[in-house]
């Protein structure tokens, strides 16, 4: 197996040490934080799924021994392993589970098939895979055995039952291209002591949402995620009484980090997990667990607010509505405060970055016309023309960024990323945008040709 480092771009050391001195970086892993976040929050309530709940020190414990039981069948430091779980506490478990073996998780959207994921198993060289043994009338295990006979990588499948149902892959196995099935609920061996780790090493790959072709890999580091989730939980003022529904993918980058799942655990709160963001789940959701904070695309804020009236959810207890995406229009986002009494916080990205959003202070007019300021006060921010020389203010430009959590570049792709980045490290998202006198950005539309959507389209469909 190749050196997981081999096909990342690092930042420049000038930019390392400007990062780690304003106190943006600061040297701690994911898996690391959860044991403090432990500590300090033992018996809060960390993940609520159904009628399923675990407290932080129960998330903590399961996942040391996740992590062991996954030492024990086989996987070690640098391996990396495909996840492909819907929004069940599993999925946090494993992702954390494997960051804490020092195997790397790539993180895989639930709608991608074999294409896809034997794509994502070749460029990463993945060892492993844990998805459902079906889902949605996909199976999914199938899915792996074929991947599992196409090359020498995979060769451990780890398959997710919910609960209450059986499969025919429920017990320990083995094919004919040696590859080894285990259920995901039997990995679990007493904890070992904690692993050495570095902050600056990749805790694990988002894809992103290529509109055509194969998904691209996208590294992420402990130091940069671990920051970019924190200043989202700042900007919104996020606190051990806020519960946040994860009502998209768990494996997107705006429900993941932003603040989202792990925002919400870093500072002691609750998470939700739905399973599908259909209103009649999360609008009862929210008034179950007093949900305080969502994040939904422009689509699905559409079903929640034309959902029926009658028996409609008691939805009070919501503070802040992010909505991630550029086509949110007027009309949709002046009816989300008068129908549920909360705020509107714009959200604009990819899986590489940069953030975008509005800030709750702002301007009713700002939030629904603009979709405000990048996360960072480290965001360098350019909008070019098509020679890269930057339009005057008020003109439409491409969208040019770098900072402290976006990457330099994806995974093992320099030919795109020789057109996706400029010599001195801006990424051209492709998206055409304005900046207003104020400072906010406008994204207008998309440069022709652009090859990556933003990672907050609606996953589920217009």
């Amino acid at each position: 197996m190749t050196s997981l480092l081999d096909g990342c771009t690092p930042w420049p050391e000038v930019f390392v040490d400007r990062y780690w001195a304003v106190g943006h970086w600061r040297g701690n892993t994911l898996d690391n934080l959860l044991r403090g976040w432990a500590l300090e929050h033992g018996p809060r309530t960390a993940l609520v799924h159904g009628t399923d709940r675990l407290t932080y020190g129960q998330l903590n414990r399961r996942v040391d021994r996740t992590a062991a039981g996954f030492r024990l069948r086989g996987l070690r430091p640098g391996q990396r392993v495909v996840v492909q779980l819907p929004n069940v506490p599993e999925f946090v478990v494993t992702v954390f589970a494997l960051m804490r073996v020092g195997a790397v998780p790539v993180l895989c959207p639930l709608a991608h098939r074999t294409s896809e994921v034997s794509h994502l198993v070749r460029v990463t060289e993945a060892t492993g895979y844990v998805g459902p043994a079906t889902s949605q009338g996909f199976d999914h295990t199938a899915m792996a055995a074929e991947i599992a006979t196409q090359g020498p990588f995979l060769r451990r499948v780890f398959t997710y039952e919910a609960p209450g149902t059986s499969s025919p892959y429920g017990g320990l196995a083995t094919d004919r291209s040696g590859c080894h099935y285990f259920p995901l609920a039997s990995i679990d061996a007493p904890p070992e002591p904690p692993r050495a780790q570095s902050a600056d090493h990749v805790a694990f790959f988002l894809t992103t949402g290529a509109t055509t072709g194969a998904p691209r890999l996208v590294p992420r580091t402990h130091d940069d995620y671990v920051y970019q989730a924190r200043a989202a939980a700042e900007l919104v003022a996020l606190t051990e009484h806020d519960v946040y529904l994860a009502a998209l993918p768990a494996d997107a980058n705006v429900a993941f980090g932003a603040p989202g799942i792990i925002g919400t655990l870093s500072v002691g709160g609750t998470v939700v997990l739905a399973d599908s963001p259909e209103p009649e789940e999360c609008l009862a959701a929210v008034e179950r667990e007093r949900v305080t904070l969502t994040s939904v695309t422009p689509a699905v804020v559409r079903r929640w607010l034309d959902a029926p009236p009658d028996g409609r959810a008691d939805v009070s207890s919501l503070r802040l509505v992010q909505v991630a995406g550029a086509s949110l229009e007027r009309a949709t986002a002046e009816r989300i405060g008068p129908a549920w009494g909360c705020g509107l916080q714009r959200v604009f990205g990819t899986a590489l970055g940069p953030l975008v959003l509005t800030r709750p202070a702002d301007p009713d007019e700002t939030v629904l016309t603009t979709l405000g300021r990048p996360l960072s006060p480290d965001d360098e921010i350019r909008l070019v023309d098509g020679d890269d020389a930057d339009v005057p203010d008020g003109g439409t430009g491409e969208l040019l960024a770098r900072g402290p959590y976006i990457p330099r570049g994806h995974y093992r792709a320099p030919e795109h990323d020789a057109r996706a980045f400029t010599a001195d490290g801006y990424f051209r998202t492709g998206a055409l945008a304005r900046r207003t006198p104020d400072g906010n950005l406008v994204v207008t539309g998309r440069l022709e040709g652009a090859p990556q959507r933003t990672d907050h389209e609606d996953p589920t469909g217009p």
